[in-house]
């Protein structure tokens, strides 16, 4: 909890707004032309001295490529690439993605999806502003839209507990992924990592395998500013959820070792948490120890709920502060599930979406 209560405690750097860089907005498209009929006005209407949208129409049949024809001229920063055909031997995100970034015209690259929606018009000047001298990485905030439905509301809570992974271990000096919803790098860095030469055999992983092959504690910030906040449309059903799921915990297995190990063990210690309180509390229940048990476990579950009860503040209230240790609980049962069903061979290829 320590490592994570650093997210609490991380005041961001003072940058020097005249200084900030022109930047290259990316977004990958594929059959998403009423996703962005409503992002490309919301990105257009960016608070930001330089700056240009390149939209990379991935093979999309739905009226996308006739509607940047005849709609692109409404927009002042935006730019198109119609993809006819990707090569056999790369995924289509990943083709996509490094054609948008091979066209940019500037050097920092800042990535978002279709169904993504930026919560300010300072977007892209809040998380430019953590590009600070020697660094080259900045870490965003995409959280999703609420809804009233339980599968919406753990999914808030997963995705608040990845950020809270990834941003904590970030601050501790050991980033491994990032999430391409919301997501800035240098394009240089891009290319003198060969891009995503080390996994093209890999179909994810372009933003979370990418950023755990060049992220380290020199280059690498996050922004938790709020203006920074890309929101994102989740999935509704327990079917697409499960498909996307399995798809990323497929792709975390190639994580470097040590990043494998730390985030086993962050698992690990919470189910071995949970566990403690479901099999020994019975055995000692006629005991004296019962109480130094019980004591022990809620003094956890309570260190616990403060430390994320903040962090869910700070991050735009993703969740119900008071109902994070039912969640938790419920993250243990993922855990256990999704590390079975992990060891399970796979039927059938997975697509980029």
């Amino acid at each position: 909890m320590n490592v994570f209560n650093k997210i609490n405690q991380y005041e961001a750097p003072v940058s020097d707004l005249v200084a900030l860089p022109p930047v290259s907005v990316i977004v990958c498209s594929w059959n998403e032309i009423r996703n962005l009929e409503e992002l490309l006005p919301m990105l257009d209407a960016q608070e930001y001295p330089k700056f240009e949208i390149i939209v990379v129409d991935d093979r999309s049949y739905d009226g996308t490529y006739d509607f940047l024809l005849t709609e692109a001229h409404n927009f002042k920063h935006l730019r198109f690439i119609r993809i006819e055909e990707t090569p056999e031997h790369l995924s289509p995100k990943k083709y996509a993605l490094t054609l948008g970034i091979k066209s940019a015209k500037y050097d920092v690259i800042l990535l978002t999806d279709a169904d993504c929606r930026p919560q300010s018009n300072t977007w892209i000047q809040s998380m430019a502003s953590c590009l600070t001298k020697g660094k080259e990485i900045v870490l965003g905030f995409s959280p999703y839209f609420p809804e009233k439905t339980t599968l919406n509301k753990f999914i808030r809570y997963e995705t608040l507990l990845t950020a809270v992974q990834y941003f904590g271990l970030a601050l501790y000096g050991m980033p491994y992924m990032g999430v391409g919803r919301n997501l800035m790098y240098r394009k240089s860095l891009f290319f003198k990592n060969r891009g995503f030469a080390k996994h093209t055999n890999i179909l994810g992983g372009d933003d979370d395998l990418f950023m755990n092959d060049v992220a380290n504690e020199q280059n690498t910030a996050i922004c938790l500013d709020e203006a920074s906040f890309v929101y994102s449309i989740p999935k509704h059903s327990w079917q697409d959820w499960y498909r996307q799921k399995t798809r990323h915990i497929s792709v975390s297995k190639y994580y470097k070792a040590n990043h494998k190990l730390t985030l086993g063990i962050i698992a690990s210690s919470q189910i071995l948490f949970w566990l403690s309180f479901i099999i020994l509390i019975p055995l000692v229940v006629f005991s004296q120890l019962v109480y130094c048990v019980l004591g022990l476990w809620l003094l956890r579950l309570i260190v616990q709920w403060v430390v994320l009860g903040k962090i869910n503040t700070r991050l735009d209230r993703t969740i119900s502060s008071y109902s994070i240790p039912y969640w938790d609980f419920l993250m243990t049962v993922y855990y256990v599930v999704m590390g079975v069903v992990n060891t399970l061979p796979k039927r059938k290829k997975m697509r980029w979406r």
